[in-house]
């Protein structure tokens, strides 16, 4: 099996696991990763995770292709997780039920960025990145400061920073840049000559 390396012992992490599931084995994998999840979950510093479906890619031409995607506070919680016992029996557990997997560790919101699997695609540029992530954050905060700016009015400046922005963090990770690149997936990775002439 392989495993994410980590560098920087500081700072959220963030892995995202891609396995190719066995025909037939699917109902099996999904519970099995569902427990690993669950144990996960129970680790100091584990942020959350997510099981991405085939179908929910779009990925037509790889329908036994899943993904999870979780993160850690820091990596040492991280490195916690992946030299503990629990794990190496959730993944004793997944492995009769997948032909092979990949690991590879990113920070921030860049799993989000990261190219499809199937067909070879560019990355997109940085400006696109960012104007994508200026599209999340600029609405997230304003309606952050309509519900909670009254409340954090007699707050010092700096608290009320570190909450804004610690929300503002969480929101976009699990939830409005999940969705902004679903939704402009077109625009982000668009099909190009070479991935139409695949045989």
């Amino acid at each position: 099996m392989a495993t994410a390396t980590l560098d920087k012992p500081a700072g959220a992490v963030t892995v995202l696991v891609t396995r190719r599931v066995k025909v037939g084995h699917e109902a099996a994998f999904e519970q099995a990763s569902s427990d690993m999840t669950a144990a996960a979950s129970a680790f100091p510093g584990y942020l959350g995770g997510q099981l991405v479906h085939p179908d929910e890619e779009g990925s037509g031409d790889e329908p036994y292709l899943y993904h999870v995607v979780f993160a850690f506070d820091n990596a040492e919680h991280l490195q916690g997780w992946q030299q503990s016992p629990t794990r190496s029996l959730a993944l004793a557990a997944i492995a009769p039920h997948i032909e092979g997997q990949t690991v590879r560790q990113v920070s921030g919101l860049g799993h989000w960025f990261a190219a499809p699997v199937g067909p070879k695609q560019t990355p997109p540029p940085r400006w696109k990145v960012a104007l994508v992530t200026w599209l999340g954050i600029c609405p997230t905060v304003y309606v952050l400061f309509l519900l909670l700016g009254p409340q954090l009015a007699p707050w010092p400046l700096l608290p009320r920073v570190v909450v804004i922005t610690a929300l503002v963090v969480l929101i976009m990770t699990w939830l409005v840049a999940p969705q902004l690149t679903k939704l402009l997936k077109p625009w982000l990775y668009p099909v190009t000559r070479n991935n139409t002439q695949r045989t």
